[in-house]
Protein backbone atom coordinates (compact mmCIF):
# COMPACT_ATOMS: atom_id res chain seq x y z
CA UNK A 1 0.00 0.00 0.00
CA UNK A 2 1.57 3.40 -0.87
CA UNK A 3 1.33 6.39 1.54
CA UNK A 4 0.07 8.80 -1.22
CA UNK A 5 -3.18 6.60 -1.66
CA UNK A 6 -4.24 6.10 1.84
CA UNK A 7 -3.17 9.89 2.67
CA UNK A 8 -5.78 10.48 -0.56
CA UNK A 9 -8.15 8.75 1.11
CA UNK A 10 -8.00 10.44 4.22
CA UNK A 11 -7.51 13.35 2.85
CA UNK A 12 -11.01 15.09 4.03
CA UNK A 13 -11.39 15.38 7.99
CA UNK A 14 -15.23 15.03 9.35
CA UNK A 15 -14.44 15.67 12.69
CA UNK A 16 -15.36 12.94 15.33
CA UNK A 17 -14.40 14.52 18.23
CA UNK A 18 -15.96 16.93 20.42
CA UNK A 19 -13.00 19.20 21.04
CA UNK A 20 -9.57 19.54 19.76
CA UNK A 21 -6.45 17.73 20.96
CA UNK A 22 -2.43 19.46 21.38
CA UNK A 23 0.50 17.64 20.83
CA UNK A 24 2.24 18.50 23.95
CA UNK A 25 2.10 20.06 26.96
CA UNK A 26 1.53 24.11 26.31
CA UNK A 27 0.80 23.46 22.85
CA UNK A 28 -2.48 24.83 21.08
CA UNK A 29 -4.97 22.06 20.92
CA UNK A 30 -5.47 22.14 17.30
CA UNK A 31 -5.52 18.56 16.28
CA UNK A 32 -9.33 16.92 15.61
CA UNK A 33 -9.97 13.08 15.51
CA UNK A 34 -11.80 12.61 12.00
CA UNK A 35 -13.97 9.37 11.10
CA UNK A 36 -15.31 7.57 8.32
CA UNK A 37 -17.75 5.11 8.19
CA UNK A 38 -14.53 2.08 8.80
CA UNK A 39 -11.90 4.39 10.51
CA UNK A 40 -10.70 7.82 12.62
CA UNK A 41 -7.41 9.31 11.75
CA UNK A 42 -5.91 12.15 12.95
CA UNK A 43 -2.30 13.87 11.76
CA UNK A 44 -0.20 15.11 14.36
CA UNK A 45 3.37 14.60 15.57
CA UNK A 46 4.91 11.30 17.08
CA UNK A 47 6.25 11.37 20.30
CA UNK A 48 7.97 8.30 21.67
CA UNK A 49 6.38 6.05 24.25
CA UNK A 50 8.99 3.34 25.86
CA UNK A 51 6.11 2.70 28.25
CA UNK A 52 5.89 -1.44 28.81
CA UNK A 53 8.60 -4.68 29.56
CA UNK A 54 12.07 -2.62 30.29
CA UNK A 55 14.86 -3.43 27.88
CA UNK A 56 18.28 -1.73 26.56
CA UNK A 57 16.63 0.95 24.88
CA UNK A 58 13.09 1.37 27.47
CA UNK A 59 14.20 1.61 30.59
CA UNK A 60 14.59 3.80 33.66
CA UNK A 61 17.40 5.36 32.77
CA UNK A 62 16.78 6.08 29.18
CA UNK A 63 13.77 7.62 29.69
CA UNK A 64 12.74 9.75 32.31
CA UNK A 65 9.15 9.55 31.63
CA UNK A 66 9.51 5.33 31.87
CA UNK A 67 6.29 3.27 33.13
CA UNK A 68 6.81 -0.17 33.43
CA UNK A 69 2.89 -0.68 32.79
CA UNK A 70 0.36 -0.15 29.68
CA UNK A 71 -2.73 -0.14 29.64
CA UNK A 72 -3.04 -3.52 27.53
CA UNK A 73 -1.21 -6.50 28.19
CA UNK A 74 -0.27 -9.20 25.57
CA UNK A 75 -2.17 -12.66 25.47
CA UNK A 76 0.06 -14.01 28.26
CA UNK A 77 -0.14 -11.30 30.60
CA UNK A 78 2.78 -9.64 30.27
CA UNK A 79 3.58 -6.01 29.73
CA UNK A 80 3.78 -4.50 25.28
CA UNK A 81 7.66 -4.44 25.14
CA UNK A 82 7.79 -1.03 22.84
CA UNK A 83 10.92 -1.80 21.97
CA UNK A 84 9.52 -4.82 20.22
CA UNK A 85 6.00 -4.16 19.76
CA UNK A 86 4.58 -1.59 17.19
CA UNK A 87 1.81 0.22 19.01
CA UNK A 88 0.12 3.65 18.72
CA UNK A 89 -0.99 5.13 22.03
CA UNK A 90 -4.71 6.85 22.06
CA UNK A 91 -5.85 9.52 24.75
CA UNK A 92 -7.58 8.41 27.38
CA UNK A 93 -11.57 8.58 27.02
CA UNK A 94 -12.90 12.04 27.81
CA UNK A 95 -15.39 14.77 26.87
CA UNK A 96 -12.98 15.73 24.25
CA UNK A 97 -13.91 11.96 22.55
CA UNK A 98 -13.86 8.36 23.75
CA UNK A 99 -12.06 5.72 21.85
CA UNK A 100 -14.31 3.05 22.79
CA UNK A 101 -17.16 4.80 21.16
CA UNK A 102 -15.93 4.32 17.90
CA UNK A 103 -14.95 1.02 18.14
CA UNK A 104 -11.07 1.63 18.96
CA UNK A 105 -9.91 -1.01 21.34
CA UNK A 106 -7.23 -2.76 22.79
CA UNK A 107 -5.46 -4.80 19.51
CA UNK A 108 -7.40 -2.58 17.08
CA UNK A 109 -5.30 -2.48 14.17
CA UNK A 110 -3.54 1.13 13.12
CA UNK A 111 -1.79 2.05 9.39
CA UNK A 112 0.90 4.86 10.72
CA UNK A 113 2.23 7.00 7.84
CA UNK A 114 5.60 9.38 7.82
CA UNK A 115 6.91 10.66 5.00
CA UNK A 116 6.30 7.83 1.85
CA UNK A 117 6.68 5.16 4.71
CA UNK A 118 3.19 3.17 5.81
CA UNK A 119 3.95 1.00 8.58
CA UNK A 120 1.37 -1.05 11.04
CA UNK A 121 0.99 -1.15 14.16
CA UNK A 122 -1.89 -1.84 17.03
CA UNK A 123 -3.49 0.28 19.99
CA UNK A 124 -1.46 -0.72 22.53
CA UNK A 125 -1.47 1.94 25.16
CA UNK A 126 -3.70 5.12 26.37
CA UNK A 127 -2.22 8.29 27.29
CA UNK A 128 -3.70 11.89 28.70
CA UNK A 129 -7.12 13.02 27.78
CA UNK A 130 -5.41 15.96 26.41
CA UNK A 131 -2.44 15.00 24.25
CA UNK A 132 -2.72 13.52 20.76
CA UNK A 133 0.64 11.66 18.61
CA UNK A 134 2.31 8.85 20.36
CA UNK A 135 3.80 5.61 19.53
CA UNK A 136 6.00 2.65 20.62
CA UNK A 137 9.67 2.64 20.44
CA UNK A 138 9.61 -0.40 18.01
CA UNK A 139 6.74 2.03 15.63
CA UNK A 140 9.03 4.96 15.33
CA UNK A 141 12.26 3.59 14.32
CA UNK A 142 10.12 0.99 11.57
CA UNK A 143 8.55 4.57 10.44
CA UNK A 144 12.65 5.82 9.59
CA UNK A 145 11.92 8.43 13.02
CA UNK A 146 14.42 8.77 15.31
CA UNK A 147 12.65 6.09 18.28
CA UNK A 148 14.93 8.09 21.12
CA UNK A 149 12.69 8.64 24.20
CA UNK A 150 14.29 11.91 25.40
CA UNK A 151 14.49 13.82 22.20
CA UNK A 152 13.27 11.42 18.84
CA UNK A 153 10.08 11.48 17.54
CA UNK A 154 8.97 13.95 14.71
CA UNK A 155 7.54 17.09 15.16
CA UNK A 156 4.72 17.05 12.99
CA UNK A 157 3.56 15.27 9.80
CA UNK A 158 2.60 11.23 10.99
CA UNK A 159 -0.98 10.21 10.21
CA UNK A 160 -2.55 7.87 12.32
CA UNK A 161 -5.38 5.80 10.65
CA UNK A 162 -7.20 3.31 13.24
CA UNK A 163 -9.40 0.72 11.36
CA UNK A 164 -12.84 0.70 13.59
CA UNK A 165 -13.63 -3.14 15.13
CA UNK A 166 -9.92 -4.45 13.76
CA UNK A 167 -7.75 -6.33 16.26
CA UNK A 168 -4.55 -8.03 15.89
CA UNK A 169 -4.74 -11.40 17.73
CA UNK A 170 -2.68 -12.12 19.87
CA UNK A 171 -2.11 -8.27 20.15
CA UNK A 172 2.10 -8.55 20.17
CA UNK A 173 2.01 -10.12 16.77
CA UNK A 174 3.30 -7.68 14.65
CA UNK A 175 2.58 -9.69 11.19
CA UNK A 176 -0.83 -10.47 12.55
CA UNK A 177 -1.29 -6.65 12.67
CA UNK A 178 0.69 -6.27 9.14
CA UNK A 179 -1.66 -8.58 7.15
CA UNK A 180 -5.11 -7.81 8.93
CA UNK A 181 -3.49 -3.64 8.44
CA UNK A 182 -2.68 -4.16 4.41
CA UNK A 183 -5.63 -5.75 4.07
CA UNK A 184 -8.12 -3.20 5.31
CA UNK A 185 -6.09 -0.38 4.12
CA UNK A 186 -6.85 -1.85 0.48
CA UNK A 187 -10.76 -1.82 1.54
CA UNK A 188 -10.81 2.35 2.70
CA UNK A 189 -8.32 3.26 -0.53
CA UNK A 190 -11.00 1.20 -2.49
CA UNK A 191 -13.94 2.84 -0.57
CA UNK A 192 -12.32 6.51 -1.60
Amino acid sequence: MRATELLAAVRDCAPVSDDRFSSDDGEPADIEVCGRKEAVFWKADLDIDCDGRPGRHCNQRTDPLFCDTTAFQQSDGRQLSAERLPYVVVPGPSHRWNHKEHDVRRGTVAAVIHGDRVRYAVVGDIGPADIIGEASYALARNLGIRPDPKGGGAASGVTYILFKGSGASPIENPGAAAAQGERLARELVGRS
